[in-house]
């Protein structure tokens, strides 16, 4: 059955599709996990080239509604974005019950295996933002932690832990890739800094080629950057952590009080 424009639509026929199948993803007539009609399918049902069905996919790719698989065909995502659980994630008591990060212990309440890499730990000047966010000169050196993150084996996020060399010391966070149970915040208690008190800053860009390569990212998908910093019950900042997430598989959840 061919599918023709309505009269006056000037929407090019590849937006038409997708916007056609995005409506029948929506409606549960595709449902999760459903293959969509291949691009020799949908150019003959549309009355088009190949290479405008093809167009089509990629626009319901980019939008994080269907993932391709090589060799098998296009299919409605069947997993919901991974929730960043806000404070929830940082709980002293899930950290101490589970023995996890929060990242290990935020993946694995979704139902999802998670899987966390420490890739490099050096010693760089401060950049200017978060030199200032942890009451810094500029260019004071930190330690940097660079991290990759994936659940179910699949990147999910990047990112650099910057930390005070007078916090860090010679402590695990300053030479250890695997910092043990309960992660990066069990070793700062240790130290004396226990986690009271975060702020988080989040803005939404198109990723550089270097997180496209590493995280994967199908072309037209942004990311978005975050900016957290980490307080102790005295209000002293002891870490900044930037964050590049993939805007397609992820989702920010937050139960926030309300000042009077």
């Amino acid at each position: 059955m061919t599918s023709s424009p309505v009269p006056g639509d000037r929407r090019p026929a590849s937006r038409r599709i997708a916007d056609e199948l995005r409506e029948q993803i929506t409606r549960g007539d595709l449902p999760p996990g459903g293959r969509l009609p291949s691009e020799r399918e949908l150019a003959r049902r549309y009355g088009t080239a190949r290479n405008t069905a093809r167009e089509a996919l990629g626009i319901l790719a980019a939008e994080g509604l269907v993932v391709a698989q090589h060799g098998r065909g296009v299919f409605v995502r069947t997993r919901p974005p991974l929730m960043r659980l806000g404070a929830d994630r940082y709980s002293r008591q899930a950290r101490e019950q589970t023995g996890l990060s929060p990242f290990r212990s935020e993946v694995t309440r979704q139902g999802r295996t998670p899987h966390a890499e420490c890739r490099s730990i050096t010693r760089i000047p401060a950049p200017a933002e978060v030199a200032e966010r942890l009451g810094l000169p500029p260019d004071t050196l930190v330690v940097a932690r660079e991290n990759r993150y994936l659940a179910d084996g699949q990147p999910v996020q990047v990112g650099i832990t910057y930390i005070p060399v007078e916090v860090a010391a010679a402590s695990p966070v300053a030479t250890a890739t695997n910092l043990g149970p309960g992660g990066i915040y069990a070793r700062f208690e240790e130290l004396g800094h226990r986690i009271a008190h975060i702020r988080e800053e989040i803005t939404a860009r198109m990723p550089n080629p270097a997180e496209t390569t590493g995280l994967a990212i199908p072309p037209g998908v942004p990311v978005l950057e975050l900016l957290h910093t980490s307080y102790n019950p005295d209000h002293q900042p002891f870490e900044v952590t930037r964050l590049v997430l993939r805007a397609d598989l992820n989702g920010l959840d937050y139960h926030i009080p309300i000042n009077n």
